[in-house]
């Protein structure tokens, strides 16, 4: 096994024009589950491909743990270059890439036969993981014969088997329906916890990145917005887009005024609390940001820092509802967790003054830490 160091990594596709990643620093410890997370097109299957050795950055530095195995200036100079099938790392793509003349059985036990371990052991490893994934009745059964999802099992399973270094995932549970996915996240993760093996996953599922990782690293646009474990960027975004990316339903954002102490937001007041006084001097009579999570708002039981609304609509989810209220011109959204959904047209919310997160207007950086 191996920690990650990647230093001052760029990597362009117009000979510098444009970056897809930009001086990207990062450190994976050895045994860690780190998530690379972000939207479409913001580089994190890059800097995962970059890693595994199948795309050379502009520049920069990638180590296993004392071992280089990526080392190139701006000016390509001083370059050093492990090719993928000396890094000893395992992956997984949302593509199968799966051995169509070979069965299941054959896909799973090749890597390990080439490494010519013993029968008996791939034996073991291949009927175990079969098992794990849930693919043991499809064993003799060639890919053409198996729908996207078993293939993607097969797929997984074949890296499963092996004994790398560094594991490697870029999406690969997208070809899964909702609940094999959900068994699948829970079992790579024990799996990847037994073993100790250091991991490497991408998705732009926030879900999947809060359940699984020990760290996640948050990209947009070629740079880390944030990186740390699921709970500090939750509880402490270090921006506003951060702050929107992670949690289900979206943070309520709401522009406000800092008058005194209160924050106007036009449509309701709040005071501000004494933990927030000191870190908004600099803002007095200045615009700024308010994020509250659905869940952090709660029905009002007085009048002391109320936010009145209307009810547009009502989303039951079973253990909670969705309530949408129209705040002023702006629909704000509350996670509602009693036996029944209020009948009230017209609802009287506070929010849990103690997890508020306060922006700067004009940077979206997080005020309060």
């Amino acid at each position: 096994m191996a920690s990650i160091t990647i230093k001052d990594m760029s990597v362009s596709y117009n000979k510098g024009k444009s970056f897809v990643l930009d001086n990207l620093s990062l450190d994976i410890k050895n045994g860690e589950f780190c998530v690379f997370l972000g939207p479409s097109g913001c580089g994190k299957s890059t800097a995962m491909h970059c890693i595994a050795g199948l795309l050379h950055p502009m520049s920069g530095e990638i180590r296993f743990g004392e071992e280089v195995m990526t080392s190139a200036n701006r000016k390509g100079r001083d370059k050093t270059f492990v090719p993928p099938q000396e890094r000893n790392i395992a992956m997984v793509f949302q593509e199968y890439a799966l051995y169509p003349n070979m069965t299941v059985r054959e896909n799973m036990s090749f890597a390990l036969k080439t490494k010519k371990v013993a029968k008996e052991e791939i034996a073991k490893r291949v009927d175990y993981m079969a098992k794990m994934l849930s693919i043991e009745q499809l064993m003799d059964r060639r890919p053409a014969e198996l729908s996207g999802g078993q293939r993607q099992r097969v797929a997984l399973g074949r890296a499963l088997v092996r004994d790398p270094q560094v594991f490697l995932l870029d999406e690969p549970l997208g070809n899964l329906d909702a609940k094999l996915r959900d068994q699948v996240r829970y079992e790579l993760k024990k799996i990847q916890e037994q073993l100790g093996i250091t991991t490497i996953y991408v998705t732009h599922d926030q879900t999947e990145a809060m359940t699984m990782a020990d760290h996640i690293v948050l990209l947009k646009d070629g740079h880390i917005m944030q990186q740390g474990t699921p709970e500090e960027m939750y509880d402490h975004p270090a921006n506003e887009f951060v702050a929107g990316f992670l949690g289900t339903p979206q943070i309520n954002i709401f522009f406000c005024e800092v008058k005194g102490n209160i924050l106007d937001a036009g449509s309701f007041k709040l005071n501000i609390p004494e933990h927030l006084r000191t870190c908004l001097v600099p803002y007095a009579g200045k615009k700024i940001n308010l994020g509250i999570r659905p869940s952090d708002l709660e029905l009002a039981k007085d009048k002391m820092d109320v936010i009145k609304g209307h009810v547009e609509s009502i989303e039951p989810l079973g253990d909670a509802y969705l309530i949408y209220v129209r705040v002023g011109e702006q629909i704000v959204v509350f996670k509602y967790t009693g036996e029944h959904a209020p009948k009230e047209k017209e609802l009287l919310l506070t929010p849990n003054m103690a997890k508020l997160h306060l922006f700067d207007a004009l940077t979206e950086k997080r005020i309060n830490r």
